[in-house]
């Protein structure tokens, strides 16, 4: 391993901040007075939450005042970005911090990951033991590796010498411990088909290889990225499909690859294709009334995207302002609103992230196109039989997203029926808000077409037992509080037919009472089908909608 001095001492020196000149070329738009609004609004929150003599961010979700250390990372870069005051001083504790925290025993499968919190036990031992995605998560290698290096690319005049070769041993700690990673091996999942850790793995190992002359290591950051290409090449989309997390995350890495790589590495070469390409997706299915982007969703951490923070509405502020983009007045309020930490990252790359973008993508995140349908698919070895097919009809009011699947798990890759959202149907309502109905994952097999107002599900591989439940979000607050029947059901009109017994039950997830808990934070009604007794028919449902 590579050892550099730990010392380190402030450089009294003061460059201009990343919107300045950088951002004199962007000609459509607003979009640097954007991305400025996105770092200082970001700031601004994270400002509340910093603990200056500990040199790290609070945990954002309040958790007993303890801290946490992937925001403080992103905090950090918005610091350098920002550069008033103190920041640079600050920035430099935390990023010290953050890397004395790192994970230094070679032997151990977390080796070169950062902890989760300071102030938590040391991994491995027999009362903390190894957890993976718990006690420790081998994805803030990427998340944290990345910000170390996009704070080397951005702002090298203001991080010190000595912090310099820190970092720089850090990432190549890192990188060593991502190679430790091979999905299906040790209860890790990191297969190409994982998108956003995978693109940030490439990234990072590449990136480090060059910059120390490792030559393994530069090519093995380059044959994953190749992997990862050759998945995306198939039908152009990421394998880890239109999640509105993780599309953000992809997009970020990306944009790294673009930016940072030579035109030499297959990542230089193909990151701002693979951006085109992955907007141009996204905006086929963004419905500009509804600020929403249509079903289904790989992994999804919430049902309205005006509802629960999601990185692409970050990205989607910087293009097109906040006020358009799908991200509350008070993003803070939101579900899952922990992700706004890393809006300084995406403001710092947004005017070359927004300069790939092209006008019919950007036009269709400003207004809705017209009634239109989308047909496409993505793959994600080694749990899909076949590829995935997706279908989707899209109108100003009302969208109907569905995949067709044949999988060795259930829940998707991530095996999370909670994040899983395989069908989805949303609704404009009469006051603004937006309803939804999802399909639980209950099934590795599913046939599901979306087409004019309507939505046919099948499992081909169902029986007697199988069912079909459908959660419901909440009237608004004008609707009906108490609902038992689809006529309950505010802005949409519900026929159901097919294979299930046409009687079905209603039952209420919520907050502090009712059948269960709410998912990603949603209360919802879940509408549940069987089929009939002794059935020996192939479970089927089809669904029509009305708008009411």
């Amino acid at each position: 391993m590579v050892r550099f001095s730990n010392s380190w001492s402030i450089f009294p020196i003061l460059v201009q901040g990343v919107f300045g000149k950088s951002l004199s070329h962007v000609k459509r738009n607003d979009t640097s007075t954007f991305a400025r609004n996105l770092l200082q609004e970001s700031m601004s929150w994270m400002d509340m939450y910093y603990d200056a003599d500990a040199g790290y961010l609070y945990s954002l979700s309040a958790k007993a005042l303890t801290h946490e250390t992937r925001a403080s990372a992103w905090y950090a870069s918005g610091l350098l970005a920002r550069n008033e005051g103190n920041d640079v001083e600050q920035a430099v504790k935390i990023i010290r911090n953050v890397i004395d925290g790192q994970h230094k025993n070679v032997s151990s499968q977390w080796f070169g990951d950062y902890q989760i919190y300071p102030e938590e036990p040391t991994v491995g031992t027999e009362q903390y033991p190894p957890k993976i995605y718990n006690s420790w998560d081998p994805n803030w290698r990427g998340f944290v590796g990345t910000t170390f290096v996009l704070m080397l690319e951005e702002f090298p005049e203001l991080i010190p010498h000595d912090l310099t070769k820190y970092m720089l041993e850090s990432l190549y700690n890192t990188s060593i411990g991502d190679s430790y990673r091979v999905g299906g091996v040790d209860n890790d999942n990191l297969y190409p088909a994982y998108s956003n850790p995978s693109i940030m793995r490439a990234f990072v190992t590449g990136w480090v290889g060059r910059k120390l002359n490792e030559s393994n290591m530069t090519i093995a950051g380059e044959n994953y990225a190749t992997e990862v290409i050759d998945l995306f090449n198939r039908d152009n989309t990421l394998s880890e499909f239109n999640s509105g997390t993780y599309a953000g995350v992809s997009l970020f890495a990306l944009t790294l690859w673009a930016k940072y790589m030579p035109e030499s590495s297959v990542m230089g070469q193909n990151g701002g294709r693979m951006i085109k390409y992955t907007w141009a997706s996204l905006a086929s299915l963004y419905n500009a009334r509804l600020k929403n982007v249509s079903g289904p969703w790989d992994r999804s951490y919430g049902f309205d995207m005006q509802r629960y923070l999601s990185i692409l509405a970050l990205q989607m502020w910087t293009l097109v302002g906040k006020e358009n983009a799908p991200v509350h007045p008070k993003p803070y309020a939101m579900g899952h609103k922990d992700d706004f930490a890393i809006g300084p990252l995406i403001a710092i790359l947004a005017p070359f992230h927004n300069s790939l973008v092209e006008n019919t993508t950007l036009s269709a995140l400003h207004s809705f196109p017209g009634t239109h349908t989308v047909k496409t698919s993505a793959f994600s070895q080694p749990f899909d039989t076949y590829p995935r097919n997706i279908t989707a009809w899209i109108s100003p009011d009302l969208t109907i997203g569905a995949e067709t699947f044949s999988e060795n798990v259930i829940g998707g890759p991530a095996k999370n029926p909670n994040s899983f959202n395989p069908a989805v149907v949303q609704w404009a309502r009469k006051d603004g808000t937006v309803g939804f109905l999802t399909l639980y994952a209950q099934v590795m097999e599913l046939d599901a077409i979306a087409s004019e107002r309507t939505l046919n599900l099948t499992y081909p591989s169902g029986n007697s037992s199988s069912s079909f439940s459908f959660l419901v979000g909440t009237n608004s607050k004008n609707g009906k509080r108490d609902v038992a029947s689809w006529s309950d059901v505010e802005g949409v009109k519900v026929d159901v037919k097919g294979t299930v017994d046409p009687a079905y039950s209603v039952s209420f997830n919520g907050i502090v009472g009712g059948a269960g808990s709410p998912i990603n934070d949603f209360e919802f009604w879940n509408f549940t089908y069987k089929m009939p007794p002794g059935s020996t028919d192939i479970p089927q449902v089809l669904l029509n909608f009305e708008l009411s």
